[in-house]
């Protein structure tokens, strides 16, 4: 797994996947069986932890790590 994930725990690493595929933070809560605000707070995390500002930063990022196939 590359240097940049290992910062990020595993449900961290598991919302950032949901994000990347499309999923809205209320589809996640739902999945994950957590609060959107801890979703919301997840996202903020990841998003920090690897310097990225957009969503759009995050989905790329999340393709070029194999978390979402290129064609997904």
């Amino acid at each position: 797994m590359a240097q940049a994930l290992r910062v990020l725990s595993p449900r961290e690493r598991e919302v950032l996947t949901l994000v990347a595929e499309g999923h809205t933070n209320q589809e996640i809560a739902d999945q994950l069986v957590i609060s959107i605000k801890t979703v919301q707070a997840h996202r903020a995390h990841v998003m920090k932890e690897l310097g990225l500002v957009h969503i759009t930063q995050l989905v790329r990022f999340a393709i070029r790590h194999g978390l979402v196939p290129p064609g997904f």
